[in-house]
């Protein structure tokens, strides 16, 4: 989603070569739909690191990666958001001596337990061009003692394909097919390891969810990290693994489990939903957009800035907690909401200016 915007623009640029490389550090069966939704181009090149340990991801795209970079010998390598291969492409082209951009720069969370804090901290300590999409993010750039010429605020390039393609969402049957009305729902998203890995913190998120589907249908993507983790502590029955597996829907008491859906039909999810619960960044970002009310599962966000001007709201991982804010939101108590400035859907288009004048105002 964020790479996408850039693509798009650097695909019909007059100058500017574009080459697209993908790690396939994400599940294929996740992935391989937002490819053909957003219009991505295929990959030129294909890593195929697969989802490892951390250490061997970012092992494995260093590996795989400096040959591809030693062939194109690019001018700049553009990497996105916190993962493992953020970091290890990041890595890769700095020790080659190539130039480095790090799009959604200055995020932090301030937590070093969570491994993406660290990934961006170190992503951006070796950025030549740092993209921001907030005052806040420039802010902590500068404390970490990031020069101002290397940090460019553009705005949030993931706004950029939602608004592109909200007008195709809204013709998604994705509600008629698993049976919801318009703000008749909660939608759930649930996959980071501290909240699904342990037996005992997965296990409190599906009791805490089933007393809340007593009061509200919850409508849960089971992420195939979370979904193997149920499956591992019996947490889905065997019929109701074998539903998911064999169809797009499977009930769960009070919750509806559906099978990753790609990106328009989430988005239709997303702006249809009463509220939404999730673990994700990125989600609480979109529903600040979308004015969808938003509860975070975590005990700390990395942008904050989607609960001083959003609709999001830290809920925490205590399910008593969660559900009393949950409540809130039933009973119709929501938070007011502003878009952010630079929240435009022209974020790409003031990133290729920063391009423009790196690369060719010489």
């Amino acid at each position: 989603m964020k790479m996408a915007p850039v693509a798009r623009l650097l695909r019909h640029h007059k100058i500017f070569d574009f080459t697209l490389v993908h790690t396939g550090q994400h599940y294929a069966s996740m992935s391989d739909p937002f490819f053909r939704e957003l219009r991505l181009p295929d990959p030129k090149y294909h890593l195929r690191v697969g989802s490892t340990s951390a250490a061997a991801q970012i092992g494995l795209v260093l590996m795989r990666l400096v040959p591809v970079l030693e062939k194109v010998r690019p001018a700049l390598v553009l990497v996105v958001g916190d993962v493992n291969s953020t970091l290890g492409g990041a890595l890769a082209a700095h020790k080659l001596g190539m130039k480095v951009g790090h799009i959604e720069a200055g995020l932090r969370s301030f937590d070093d337990s969570m491994p993406e804090e660290i990934n961006r901290r170190l992503t951006d300590s070796i950025s030549d061009l740092c993209f921001t999409h907030s005052p806040e993010a420039d802010v902590n750039l500068r404390r970490e003692g990031i020069s101002p010429e290397r940090i460019h605020r553009v705005g949030n390039l993931m706004i950029d394909t939602l608004l592109r393609l909200k007008p195709l969402a809204r013709r998604s049957r994705i509600l008629k097919i698993i049976g919801l009305k318009n703000r008749g729902y909660v939608l759930l998203t649930l996959h980071r390891p501290s909240n699904v890995d342990r037996e005992e913190d997965l296990r409190k998120f599906v009791e805490m969810l089933r007393r809340l589907g007593s009061s509200v249908p919850v409508v849960f993507p089971v992420h195939p990290r979370t979904f193997d983790s149920g499956r591992r502590y019996g947490l889905w029955k065997t019929q109701e693994v074998h539903r998911l597996n064999g169809s797009p829907i499977a009930r769960l008491g009070e919750l509806t489990l559906i099978r990753p859906v790609g990106y328009v039909d989430f988005l239709r999810l997303q702006s249809s939903a009463r509220f939404v619960m999730t673990d994700s960044g990125g989600v609480q970002e979109e529903t600040t957009v979308l004015g969808v009310p938003c509860l975070t599962l975590r005990e700390n966000t990395e942008r904050p800035l989607t609960i001083r001007q959003g609709t999001n709201r830290l809920a925490g991982t205590n399910p008593a907690r969660i559900l009393r804010h949950a409540q809130r939101l039933v009973d119709g108590d929501v938070p007011l909401r502003r878009v952010p400035r630079l929240w435009d859907g022209r974020s790409g288009e003031r990133l290729i200016e920063v391009l423009e004048k790196t690369f060719l105002a010489r």
